[in-house]
């Protein structure tokens, strides 16, 4: 969970120091690619008891949100 946490911001970084918004964007995929398996594995350690319904709930709502920036951000740069 924590490498697929820090894969999110780290992709973004990487994107952004890149020469091209092709490469750029291709890095948000990815990272939004990192905060859904991240949101599985919310969800599936709520199944196995490791946390609490009401953290795993917090914690995908929050990456859903991040999704969905980084979707926005993917469609400005492509305007």
């Amino acid at each position: 969970m924590t490498r697929a946490a820090v894969s999110i911001s780290s992709n973004i970084a990487e994107g952004a120091e890149r020469d091209s918004k092709q490469e750029f964007i291709r890095f948000l995929h990815i990272a939004k690619g990192s905060a859904a398996e991240l949101r599985t594995q919310f969800y599936i350690a709520c199944q196995v008891g490791i946390i609490k319904q009401e953290i795993q709930q917090e914690c995908t709502e929050e990456l859903k949100k991040i999704s969905a920036m980084l979707q926005a951000l993917i469609r400005s740069i492509k305007t």
